[in-house]
């Protein structure tokens, strides 16, 4: 189970320790500096989105384009199963009222261990889980850990979620700890499904989901830095929506998407 959940578990652990660090300085941390780093953040997170959304679009299209026939359409063929994806998938976490679903789990978890503004807590626990667990090093991690029992793409996140735990937790306080919760669930979850597959998925669809990801990053900057209140997690079913359209789109016309 260790060579499973190996880089869960030190994910989990670096951000419990950056989150402790970020809420001991947070107290003597004045308004001024809490709000320069959130904003800091915000613009880090931007870079994170457009990376994922953007360049690694692009390079999927340049990497496949010349492997199938017509692959001068071939971005506007990915660009329909991205935007697909993204469209299904908000209506379907909408449907299922997942951003309420999650803020109020933040808000249960507040009532019960901590003494912090309740909507303040139920927004750090919402923007970390998010940014934690959204992203290529967490698909491409956990497909890894669990097919291949490899964690070193893990241990890298682990190392970077520490830091970025730490000045989210001094900013947005004890939400950002509770997130540890969603990153054992979400990242051991997908490492244990990984492991059952045994087989990890095409390196197209994994491209489509980073892809996905990127835009929810870019919507979750949004929110860190105030200026639009969106809702994030009723986006996230679409990140795990690519296979499925690729698979479709492949069944009813092979060769369009994949090389043959």
């Amino acid at each position: 189970m260790w060579s499973i959940l190996s880089g869960t578990i030190v994910n989990v652990v670096t951000v419990a320790v950056g989150s402790l660090a970020g809420l001991s300085i947070a107290t003597s941390l004045p308004e001024r500096y809490r709000t320069i780093i959130l904003q800091s953040l915000g613009l880090v997170t931007i870079t994170l989105g457009i990376d994922a959304a953007v360049l690694n679009f692009s390079d999927t299209v340049k990497h496949f384009a010349p492997l199938v026939d017509g692959g001068k359409t071939y971005g506007a063929r990915l660009a329909m199963v991205m935007i697909a994806s993204l469209l299904i998938g908000a209506i379907i976490g909408t449907a299922l009222r997942l951003h309420e679903r999650i803020e109020s789990a933040g808000g249960w978890i507040h009532r019960r261990f901590s003494q912090q503004d309740g909507h303040q807590f139920a927004e750090g626990f919402l923007t970390a889980s998010i940014i934690f667990c959204v992203g290529p090093l967490t698909l491409l991690g956990c497909l890894e850990n669990g097919a291949r029992g490899n964690p070193s793409f893990l241990y890298i996140k682990s190392l970077l979620d520490g830091f970025c735990s730490m000045a989210l937790a001094s900013s947005l306080g004890w939400g950002v700890f509770a997130s540890v919760l969603t990153v054992l669930f979400f990242q051991g979850g997908l490492s244990l499904l990984a492991f059952a597959v045994a087989e990890p998925l095409d390196e197209l669809s994994i491209a489509l989901m980073t892809t996905v990801g990127g835009v929810v990053l870019l919507a979750t900057a949004l929110m860190i830095l105030d200026l639009k209140k969106i809702a994030v997690a009723n986006m996230l079913p679409g990140v795990f929506l690519p296979p499925l359209l690729v698979w479709i789109v492949e069944r009813l016309s092979p060769g369009l998407l994949l090389p043959g």
